[in-house]
């Protein structure tokens, strides 16, 4: 009964539509009631009070009275603990599938109290718990794993305090209109495909096991075997070992050029060939049965790269909440260097 008592509040609590800009939360959007521990307190002032009309005890007055007014003061220091406070999402970096995609909230206190003890949580009860100094502002990351690639939303998160006593649970609801792109897990490490044009002559490093070239940073999902432990027993890093194979200039990578596979591997595997192609420095294009990206080598055509495979046959990406992309704002997607989805 409870569970579908709480599922009902939740429903009616979040009427609202996803929230753009900066949330202010005021006495309309905060709610309150006794925590378990208050629950139990307010059994132990009965008790008292039932002892002090049984046996006529003054003092028992004075502390029952007194205890109570301290219970009913609690309750008001929950509710400014939230009161006003001014929150807005911040930008999400891209991640790929796997990782954890860390979700920033800036908060601000415009108040002169500072507010302590404040959770916040998102369903499945991953959450952070942060202090707000008075008149002063912090960013509040959330990190939630991703699973599979696409649109990953923040969901519907909330904002708590039990402080100062723990006797009552002060909570408001959030839900913002901000996602981060989950790129394709990059498959293990693979040879590039061979030179689609005839233009570029010369050796080039490529990804293969002929001569040894060199260490480059780890990206996810190299090969363990290609780790260099001894620059790592050096404090270096952790960094890969690269080879040195003939290639030309201009390299496609291409859909039909990947092996055999499911379609999500050969999302890896293109992920994984543009990652390669991307630190090696290769003018590489993208082909997919949807379209392609000319040859070109620079920080916007890998972000474009890897958004095309992140988002491959979502014609209509559904989020966490259950909305489509098509229902989020662009201007409210901030993304370090991602093009926004047109």
């Amino acid at each position: 009964m409870f569970p579908a008592l709480k599922q009902t509040f939740r429903s009616w609590a979040m009427r609202r539509t996803v929230e753009t800009g900066t949330v202010v939360l005021n006495q309309r959007r905060i709610y309150i009631l006794p925590s378990r521990s208050g629950l139990g307190f307010a059994v132990v002032l009965v008790l008292m009070l039932l002892g002090d009309i049984n046996y006529d005890l003054s003092l028992g007055y004075v502390l029952t009275f007194l205890l109570a007014m301290m219970a009913v003061l609690s309750m008001l220091y929950a509710f400014r603990n939230l009161a006003h406070l001014h929150i807005r999402a911040g930008h999400v970096e891209p991640v790929f599938a796997g990782e954890t995609a860390r979700f920033v909230f800036h908060f601000d206190n415009p108040g002169t109290l500072a507010r302590h003890q404040i959770h916040l949580q998102d369903d499945a009860g991953r959450r952070t718990v942060f202090d707000l100094p008075a008149r002063g502002s912090a960013p509040v990351p959330l990190d939630i794993p991703t699973v599979r690639r696409g649109w990953l939303d923040s969901g519907r998160l909330s904002l708590y305090t039990e402080f100062p006593l723990g006797l009552f649970h002060a909570w408001s609801y959030l839900h913002f209109d901000v996602r981060a792109l989950v790129y394709p897990q990059p498959a293990a490490l693979l040879p590039l495909p061979a030179q689609s044009s005839q233009n570029g002559t010369g050796k080039i490093i490529v990804t293969g096991d002929e001569d040894f070239s060199g260490l480059r940073s780890y990206v996810a999902g190299d090969a363990l075997p290609r780790i260099a432990w001894k620059a790592l027993a050096r404090e270096q890093g952790l960094q890969v070992k690269q080879f040195s194979a003939p290639q030309g200039q201009d390299l496609w990578l291409d859909w039909s050029h990947t092996p055999t596979l499911a379609p999500e591997q050969r999302l890896q595997v293109l992920t994984r060939w543009v990652l390669d192609a991307d630190e090696l420095g290769l003018q590489y294009g993208l082909r997919l049965p949807d379209g392609e990206l000319a040859p070109q080598n620079n920080p916007a055509h890998r972000a474009e790269c890897l958004r095309r495979l992140a988002l491959f046959g979502l014609a209509h990406p559904t989020t966490n909440s259950g909305r489509t992309a098509k229902q989020v704002k662009r201007s409210d997607i901030s993304v370090r260097g991602e093009p926004v989805e047109p």
